[in-house]
């Protein structure tokens, strides 16, 4: 069974492979200064409730894009599960090539989203990771990962908005009834989710012009892809464990 970790800012995203299909699936709370064996008993849990042990894991593939955490689950690995994870970065052979200004800066996750994206959806495509932060990351037609956008995630928008504005207080990050609120909690929804799908909606919108390719996918991912799928018509499937396909078609490759 291979361990798939996909640490990010605000969430760590965890998959056990079985052989042909993720057996769990499962996410915590990132938190930079939790112990090696704080995290040794989260996932001792997680295992716990597929009835595995950690004997049963033969081998860990991991992204991070949190340095402090990155030796965190190494050492976790190592000490807990006996095994050396792989650690992805602009090093490892992906498969693709990485052709942007500076490869050492792509974050880990988003060459994962790149990997998988050409190896389940083809080229040229484009994937939305709805994270701390928006991701979009390009694979053009040549299966080329050739960089992306970076916008602030939805909940970053709306947690700065309130901080800011000392009569406003965090809602609900759904549309309201109607995009021109009649009080202020739709008026915050209205600006905040439809001004979001209009930002996501305009980035897409360059993105493909630049490819210029009536087959280019655009593959939506993370924790509200679903719900902006109902709303963006730009956007073609969602891949749940996008990121995490891609841990194990790079741990594959690289065995």
């Amino acid at each position: 069974m291979l361990l798939a970790i996909d640490i990010g800012n605000t969430n760590i995203h965890l998959g056990l492979w079985d052989g042909d299909a993720w057996r769990l699936s499962w996410r915590a709370r990132t938190v930079a200064a939790k112990m090696t064996d704080e995290y040794a008993v989260l996932l001792r849990n997680f295992l716990n409730t597929a009835e595995v042990d950690f004997g049963a894991v033969s081998a860990v593939c991991m992204s991070s894009v949190v340095p402090a955490l990155t030796a965190t689950f190494q050492d976790l690995s190592r000490r807990y599960l006996r095994l050396e994870p792989l650690n992805v970065s602009s090093k490892t052979n992906l498969g693709i090539k990485i052709a942007i200004d500076i490869p050492e800066q792509a974050g880990a996750d988003r060459l994962c989203n790149a990997v998988a994206l050409s190896q389940q959806f083809g080229a040229p495509a484009v994937s939305v990771d709805f994270g701390t932060s928006t991701n979009f990351d390009v694979l053009s037609a040549e299966r080329e990962y050739i960089g992306g956008a970076l916008a602030p995630g939805i909940g970053l928008a709306h947690d700065a908005l309130v901080s800011r504005a000392a009569q406003l207080h965090k809602v609900e990050l759904v549309p309201p009834p109607s995009p021109i609120g009649r009080n202020t909690i739709h008026a915050m929804q209205s600006g905040i989710f439809w001004g979001y799908v209009g930002m996501i909606e305009a980035l897409l919108g360059r993105i493909m012009a630049q490819l210029d390719s009536p087959a280019t996918q655009v593959i939506a991912t993370g924790g509200l892809a679903r719900t902006f799928k109902e709303h963006i018509r730009l956007i073609d499937a969602v891949a749940p464990e996008l990121t995490l396909d891609g841990l194990r078609l790079i741990y594959e490759l690289n065995r």
